[in-house]
């Protein structure tokens, strides 16, 4: 039986600054009927607060310990392997790595850093990479769905550019990263086998999540979704469903927690 639902947040309960219809009201069944839930979004543009915030503006209301972010796991990397961040970021994720303590040895931290990744930028992470610096990367998506409604490149790629030049192995702390889905499943003593996952990322949110252990992964047909996606990348999903509304009745109707 199905105890633990994980979600993600862009493509599933909004799209930019906008709900997707039912979005709202499917948490609210899901928690209605006993399910524990935690939101797992591999955004690197905003902080974890105005994650919080945007949710309680579309009137979804969730605790800060009910979200996880990559930029949350690469804080508890630095702190616990004693590093330094040189941030490849955007300039909204920055109050994330506030107050961390100055180290001798750095580690790169890139995420989506929009019009500020210039080549001078990644260059100079290039070189903190060649004198020693680890290399972090919030997350490896292809792409996302811009403000515009267009695809646009995300993350991944120049995660790929500084792993080529530097001969580096970056260090995954988003989606797919098993840890990641773990880690959200530990925080409400969840074991994956009994935890579904509803995401519009084919390759992050649902390969990644089944490569991790959990029972069924539903792939919505919102958000950066495109036809045939379903397809794309082995493991598929266990169902394909039009929105998160659709996938609340899917896991409602086939589980139930004890």
């Amino acid at each position: 039986m199905t105890r633990g639902v994980l979600l993600d947040l862009a493509g599933v309960i909004y799209d930019g600054g906008t709900a997707i219809s039912g979005g709202v009201d499917a948490v609210a069944r899901l928690r209605r009927a006993g399910f524990s839930i935690r939101f797992v979004s591999n955004t690197t543009r905003s902080s974890k607060q105005r994650v919080l915030d945007h949710l309680a503006a579309i009137g979804l209301i969730a605790a800060k310990a009910d979200v996880f972010t990559p930029a949350q796991a690469a804080r508890e990397w630095l702190l616990r392997n004693g590093r330094a961040p040189y941030l490849l970021v955007h300039p909204g994720l920055e109050p994330d790595f506030h107050e961390l303590p100055d180290r001798d040895k750095r580690a790169v931290i890139i995420g989506d850093a929009g019009e500020t990744l210039t080549y001078a930028v990644l260059n100079d992470a290039f070189r903190e990479l060649t004198a020693g610096a680890e290399l972090l990367a919030l997350a490896t998506n292809r792409t996302f769905r811009d403000a515009d409604g267009g695809l646009s490149l995300d993350a991944g790629p120049f995660v790929a550019a500084l792993e080529f030049a530097s001969l580096k192995r970056a260090t995954v702390l988003g989606k797919p990263s098993p840890a990641f889905f773990l880690s959200a499943l530990a925080s409400m003593n969840c074991p994956p086998d009994r935890a579904i996952m509803v995401g519009d990322d084919a390759e992050a949110d649902i390969a990644g999540a089944l490569r991790a252990g959990l029972s069924g992964a539903l792939l919505v047909r919102t958000g950066k979704y495109r036809r045939g996606d379903e397809k794309r990348f082995d493991p598929p999903p266990t169902a394909t469903v039009a929105d998160l509304a659709a996938a609340a009745d899917w896991i409602i109707a086939r589980s139930g927690p004890d």
